[in-house]
């Protein structure tokens, strides 16, 4: 397996995928590329080492390592990771192999918030929450702030449905002391095209599974041609579940959305009841790509690990937070005291 790096090839630093001006910059000597130059560019490569495990042959979940292509020193990967940097050197790397044939992306959303901004979000987020661990947002845990590229099975389908059924209409007045109720009853027929663009299933087997399907939805106009390039300077993750995984619950997913749209078109009812709709299917187009998301992790003092998830594109925040019980226990010494205060102030003793 093939693991590139991407050079300035003015002073031959890492180039890393810039979201505020969509170009290739390289931070030691500020040049900026568009993706045509990057793509007339021979990115630097190493093939992996006789002694790294081939990815293929290694057992599900171990560590892989690689060779840096700046420096030489070994990179140690999971068996999912697809880009990320040389701990040594920090040059981006990408390990081609992890991308290549079957598991070669159709398409890529790049970042179009940049780290900076993830930050100040992130900051913002976290300081409107009272009983948050001071060091959750220390500047040591700031650093760990990582945009990576998820990777998402995406679907687009027609679907055809009909259904009828009865609708009912009441009109209440009075007349002198005498209130009076008329309840219409209506025959309803619907039916239809429903045409859907981009659901987004996350591809990926982890703990914070759930979030990276919360963290949408991404804007698809902007999605463009996977290239490696794009890679350069964050993490990617290699899909490990199939669109096989995925058929059953797409399929309910749309008929729940295809029967909501069925209700809706009918009209205001006071009560509307629909048989079961019959559903036809006009076709479905899958495709794989990655999507980008800014994560942050932090380990509480119990043990547990709590996820920080941000969209992006569009800023969007998800995560559960951890609580500082020390904030709660002070909270609570606080309020006792001033009621103790306040009885004591009005006579009562215990």
């Amino acid at each position: 397996m093939a693991v590139i790096t991407y050079k300035c090839p003015n002073c031959d630093g890492g180039l890393e995928f810039d979201p505020g001006t969509q170009t290739f910059r390289c931070a030691w000597c500020g040049s900026a590329f568009t993706k045509e130059e990057l793509d007339r560019q021979q990115p630097a490569a190493q093939s992996e080492t006789a002694a790294n495990a081939a990815p293929d042959e290694a057992e599900e979940g171990q560590p892989l390592l690689y060779s840096c292509p700046s420096c030489g020193a070994q990179i140690v990967t999971d068996d999912t990771t697809a880009a990320t940097f040389c701990y040594y050197c920090h040059n981006p790397v990408v390990l081609t192999g992890r991308l290549e044939g079957a598991f070669r992306p159709d398409k890529v959303l790049p970042f179009a918030i940049q780290r900076e901004e993830a930050v100040e979000r992130f900051l913002a987020w976290v300081k409107k929450k009272r009983f948050v661990p001071e060091d959750f947002f220390s500047e040591q845990q700031i650093q760990r702030l990582t945009g990576v590229y998820y990777p998402y099975w995406m679907v687009d389908s027609e679907r055809y449905a009909e259904a009828e059924g009865t609708g009912t209409k009441v009109r209440i007045w009075t007349t002198g002391d005498t209130r009076y109720t008329e309840t219409s009853y209506f025959q309803v027929v619907r039916g239809g095209r429903a045409v859907f663009r981009d659901l987004a299933k996350s591809a990926l087997k982890k703990a914070d599974r759930d979030l990276a399907e919360l963290v949408q939805p991404f804007d698809s106009s902007r999605m463009q041609d996977f290239s490696m390039g794009y890679l350069s300077g964050f993490q990617a993750e290699k899909r490990d579940m199939e669109r096989s995984d995925f058929q059953q619950d797409v399929d309910r997913e749309l008929d729940r959305y295809t029967t909501d749209l069925l209700r809706r078109s009918a009209g205001e009812y006071a009560t509307l009841s629909l048989s079961a709709p019959r559903y036809g299917e006009g076709g479905q187009h899958w495709y794989y790509a990655l999507l980008p998301v800014w994560t942050l992790t932090y380990r509480g003092n119990n043990g547990k690990t709590y996820y920080y998830l941000m969209n992006g594109q569009t800023g969007e925040v998800w995560g559960m937070l951890p609580v500082s019980w020390k904030k709660l226990a002070a909270l609570f010494l606080s309020v006792a005291g001033a009621l103790f205060a306040l009885l004591c102030a009005g006579g009562y003793y215990l």
